[in-house]
């Protein structure tokens, strides 16, 4: 059997999905050096989140909370050699982090809120097989990242109104891994570092005017308006990856991935000076992955798997308002010919639910969320 079955079960859909567990959205996993031979692949996810909810009343009045995210896509390039017998290179581009939730203008507690970030990466990576059993494998990651957030509504309270532009910016970090592996089985356990990456991005800081004494004399002032460099991380990653053959032509795969989203925050300077808490607060995050691939014939594969992350504190970032996720995907492949691979997947996902909260207190419920996800995936062999 070969290794190469589980290419066809790789595609995007591992995704996060509507910021399940944060802002990560690909697992950015450097499986493509395990790949037999020379390989040039395209994959392309589509997600559509259903995020809707609505205000805890008292002391809100109730209303229900339109979705708050758009649908959005992933593509994915890879492209990879053989160098030798013992070495391959590979290049990789990704979208791995990304956040986009915008409350609807009307709604009391949040209406108008918005938090959107991109990211890009490329990423070179080289693994070396000392026999047919070890081998290590690492790289370096090059990533944009910027975004923008608003808070509007009566749950910031003065603070309503505040904005801040974070401009993009360019961070560089590392891939380091090792793998075992048992050929005649299709056995693979593979563990991938990914390390966090630092962006230091020019914000531009509005908002409204502060009276920083109250009943005082001092007037109202723009303590909330300024420019200023915000360091900003993308957070590290630990990604535990195995298969191996169960049965003729039959794989068990999955992984454990690891994913410390508390390195991510937005500590804009005037925002820290005048609230004394940042923008972001994220809880780090486990994704359980299990499935079983089969092969039926030369040119037809196909797979099931479960995707699972806990869900933690329900009392949430507005910017991000869901936490946890269990995810069902399908899957397949049609080798057209020896060079030509076509892959796709449908996924369905159940989100985990979430309460809004400003001052520690709940503002908002998000229960029973869904997403669909479909992923398409062109591979060449050459």
């Amino acid at each position: 059997m070969k290794s190469s079955l589980i290419g066809a079960f790789g595609l995007a859909l591992t995704a996060s999905v509507a910021q399940a567990g944060g802002i990560e959205r690909s697992p950015q996993s450097a499986m493509i050096l395990y790949e037999t031979g020379n390989l040039l692949q395209f994959s392309l996810a589509y997600i559509e989140p259903e995020l809707t909810g609505e205000n805890v009343s008292p002391p809100f009045p109730p209303q229900t909370l339109g979705t708050l995210t758009d649908s959005f896509v992933l593509p994915t390039f890879e492209l990879k050699f053989d160098l030798s017998d013992r070495l391959a290179l590979a290049f990789r581009y990704e979208r791995p982090f990304g956040a986009d939730v915008t409350y609807e203008d009307g709604n009391v507690p949040f209406g108008g809120t918005v938090a959107q970030a991109h990211t890009q990466s490329l990423t070179a990576l080289m693994r070396y097989r000392f026999n047919d059993n070890f081998s290590v494998f690492g790289g370096l990651r090059m990533q944009q990242a910027g975004g923008n957030i608003d808070l509007r509504g009566a749950a910031y309270g003065p603070l309503s109104g505040y904005s801040v532009d974070l401009d993009d910016a360019v961070g560089h970090g590392y891939v380091l891994g090792v793998a075992y592996e048992i050929p005649d089985i299709a056995l693979r356990v593979a563990l991938t570092y990914n390390s966090a990456i630092s962006h230091d991005m020019k914000s531009h800081e509005t908002g409204p005017l502060i009276d920083p004494d109250g009943p005082g004399p001092l007037p109202p002032l723009p303590l909330l308006d300024g420019v200023s460099t915000t360091e900003v991380k993308t957070p590290e990653s630990w990604n535990l990856e195995f298969q191996t053959g169960i049965a003729p032509d039959t794989l068990l795969f999955g992984s454990v991935l690891y994913v410390k989203h508390t390195q991510f925050r937005v500590d804009a300077e005037r925002f820290v000076a005048v609230a004394q808490e940042g923008l972001i607060d994220l809880e780090d995050s486990t994704t359980y992955t299990l499935g079983v691939g089969r092969r039926f014939n030369d040119r037809v594969s196909g797979a099931v798997s479960v995707i699972y992350e806990a869900p933690g504190d329900k009392l949430l970032s507005p910017l991000s308002p869901t936490i946890g996720f269990t995810q069902l995907r399908l899957s397949g492949s049609y080798a057209v010919n020896d060079k030509v691979t076509l892959s796709g997947g449908l996924g369905h996902i159940w989100l985990g639910d979430g309460q809004p909260q400003t001052g520690n207190t709940a503002r908002a419920d998000f229960t029973d969320n869904t997403a669909w996800a479909l992923g398409l995936q062109l591979s060449y062999r050459f």
